[in-house]
């Protein structure tokens, strides 16, 4: 009895000597000074403890996707001409002397440019409407206007992709540039096959489309996933693949403290700590555990059970490991964007740096007793 007084006694005197010199060393507050923040104790901050409810109503994932306008547009018909587009022409007459040939040489109109208003210009014939046409209506049309001044002429109009018809791809793909959208690249997925397919992860690839002033963004798996992701393409359309850049930040008592790329589409906590080498095995508290974040109103409510919360909350989910309703929570657990995941150190590890502040390597309690006996 007398030891363990004399043992207590050593502990205090190293605690309050310890104080004298300063505050310990520490990586961050402690789970105690954590709570001294919350609602509860005229804080801010919603402390929330989590297990399979919690983790279950605490599931939000923020819109990715293309919105109704670009879903429901159809697919354009390529064979249609549109302002920009250079169009071949070559003329054949029935007579030997002829408008536009000479001796049965055909006349060849070359490189002939759709203009802005989607007109071109055919000698004999004058200024056309091209846009909006087929290579065969258009045909037609000047074989009608031109049979009233020479005799059964034969047209041939050939359609060049021009840069009004045209996508550019850029980002992780195989070879950015400008493409044309033609029959077998009418659609968004077959378009990045056409320009080499994506060059990094599937799992992490994001598509962008920018078509005008609108944009939307898509998971690369989900063009497959969901058919309806897989857009119809527009004239003018820019196609961006990139990474997935959303991160986390991990902190105190874990095996590396910096920011975070996300791996894959989904991180549950508990494979958020692993990605950061887990908890220290000589100072995390596997009790005090959190995830801070900012919470939309319609989650806080859930979380909280409030139904009058207004706006955007603050909120520190903690997470108990020692027991298996912690640890399958954590695994249900989804992480977000700019979460940050905050491991307390254990009660001990705060008690041994003060030991070894005013002792040096004194670190065990059996130590202590020594200096008491």
């Amino acid at each position: 009895m007398k030891t363990l007084l004399r043992s207590a006694a050593a502990a205090l005197a190293v605690l309050s000597l310890s104080a004298c010199a300063g505050v310990i060393p520490r990586t961050g507050p402690t789970k105690s000074e954590v709570f001294d923040s919350s609602i509860q104790r005229n804080g801010d901050t919603y402390i929330v403890v989590v297990d399979r409810h919690v983790a279950r109503a605490a599931e939000y994932s923020p819109p990715l996707g293309f919105s109704k306008s670009f879903r429901n547009a159809g697919l354009i018909e390529p064979d249609h001409i549109a302002p920009g587009d250079t169009l071949g022409l070559m003329i054949w007459e029935n007579v030997q002397e002829g408008l536009l040939e000479v001796a049965g040489t055909p006349a060849p109109l070359t490189q002939i440019q759709v203009d802005g208003d989607g007109m071109i210009f055919v000698p004999y014939a004058g200024r056309i409407k091209a846009a909006g046409k087929s290579p065969e209506d258009l045909r037609q049309e000047i074989s009608a206007i031109l049979g009233t001044q020479t005799p059964d002429p034969q047209i041939l109009v050939t359609r060049a992709a021009g840069n009004g018809a045209t996508v550019s791809v850029s980002g992780k793909v195989g070879a950015q540039g400008v493409y044309p959208i033609e029959r077998p690249t009418r659609r968004l997925s077959s378009m990045l096959a056409r320009a080499g397919g994506v060059t990094i992860e599937p799992e992490i690839a994001q598509v962008t489309v920018l078509r005008g002033t609108q944009s939307g963004k898509t998971w690369f798996n989900a063009l497959f996933d969901s058919p309806a992701n897989d857009i119809a393409l527009r004239a003018g359309d820019r196609i961006l693949v990139e990474a997935d850049e959303r991160f986390y930040v991990a902190l105190g008592a874990t095996g590396t403290q910096r920011r975070i790329r996300f791996e894959s589409q989904e991180l549950s906590a508990m494979e958020a700590l692993a990605q950061v080498g887990g908890l220290s095995t000589n100072s995390a508290d596997p009790t005090g555990i959190f995830i801070l974040r900012k919470e939309p109103e319609q989650v806080a409510r859930r979380i909280t059970g409030l139904p009058n919360l207004s706006g955007e909350q603050r909120v520190a989910y903690i997470f108990d490991l020692t027991d298996g309703e912690g640890l399958f929570a954590a695994r249900d657990f989804t992480v977000r964007d700019e979460d940050t995941i905050y491991v307390t150190e254990a009660p001990i590890s705060q008690f041994n740096k003060a030991v070894s502040a005013v002792f040096g390597s004194l670190t065990t309690v059996a130590s202590v007793q020594t200096i008491a006996q």
